[in-house]
């Protein structure tokens, strides 16, 4: 694995007159986890498409990428021998079972049936699938069918997985153990580069997040230093809509920076101490006082939500 897997500058994609990336760049350190994080039709899965080469990015203005040292554009073939792609749908073929499956998608990168069977075996024990593997696709839970398809992206031995929302409609449990795999697969060495848009997976499995909004880059580092470094520490949320109004009027100190949105206000502040004039005028169930997080930063930095569709 080369010490940077993924390099990228100036990249732009329209579709007619919908700019879909505006100027994009980044690197990407080999054997990280590094995680793409914004609303749905931020432009997240369409950076994610130009990566692997199944969208061409524009022509002008010239940008550069360099994908496992190879060019999608020109070398999409050698990449895709290199990398495994988890996409948003789990596009398994519902007439075979989990074995055929995996054998008939083994043959496409050329592996010896003996060699692929052993590499079947291993990765659905390593995604805890052992005992499904003569089971009717049709049969599979959600999350095991989501667990199936990292199995199908790994079958390659890939240098870079892409996963592109890896966890959306699974249920909490679910999410940890997808969570718990792929920690384990950056200390094999695996670079992971994922979109998301829950703030908790980008702050649990990522090392490095790049927030974007329309297109464009918000901002980037690792999730902790992100929120230590541009917003304030605690936030006291005002979960009743008709206590807002009258909340916000008793803050008078210029040192608690206030929001709202879907009917819940937020008081932000750099210590609890701050906020115990608003806290005095609260009954149990009326709050939620706790530390800021990637979500509040997004809010901050766009006037929007990360649930929000643009």
């Amino acid at each position: 694995m080369p010490k940077t897997a993924i390099t990228a500058s100036n990249i732009y994609k329209s579709y007619e007159d919908n700019l879909a990336v505006s100027g994009v760049g980044f690197t990407v350190p080999g054997a990280t986890c590094f995680g793409f994080l914004g609303p749905n039709g931020a432009g997240k899965s369409t950076l994610m498409k130009i990566i692997y080469g199944r969208t061409r990015r524009d022509a002008y203005p010239k940008g550069n990428l360099s994908v496992l040292g190879w060019d999608p554009q020109q070398n999409e073939l050698a990449i895709k021998y290199r990398a495994g792609v988890v996409s948003q749908d789990n596009n398994l073929d519902q007439e075979l079972n989990v074995v055929q499956n995996l054998e008939i998608y083994s043959r496409f990168y050329d592996i010896a049936p003996d060699e692929a069977g052993k590499r079947i075996d291993e990765l659905l024990d390593f995604m805890e699938l052992t005992e499904k593997r003569n089971a009717p696709i049709r049969s599979l839970s959600g999350g095991m069918m989501r667990r199936l398809v990292m199995v199908r992206a790994l079958l390659n031995r890939p240098q870079l997985l892409i996963l592109d929302e890896p966890t959306t409609g699974l249920d909490p449990q679910v999410r940890h153990v997808i969570w718990d795999k792929l920690r384990k697969l950056k200390k094999d060495g695996i670079t992971i580069l994922l979109t998301t848009h829950y703030m908790e997976e980008a702050y649990q499995i990522c090392d490095h997040v790049f927030i974007m909004d329309k297109g464009k880059k918000v901002m980037e580092g690792k999730p902790q230093e992100l929120i230590n470094q541009n917003i304030e520490p605690y936030v006291l949320e005002i979960i009743h809509p008709e206590l807002v109004d009258s909340l916000f009027e008793i803050v008078d100190s210029t040192s608690i920076r206030k929001d709202r949105s879907a009917g819940v206000g937020r008081l932000y502040a750099d210590s609890i101490k701050e906020l115990e004039t608003v806290l005095n005028h609260l009954n149990p169930g009326d709050f939620y006082l706790r530390q800021s997080n990637l979500e509040d930063l997004f809010f901050k930095a766009t006037g929007r939500n990360l649930n929000e569709k643009q």
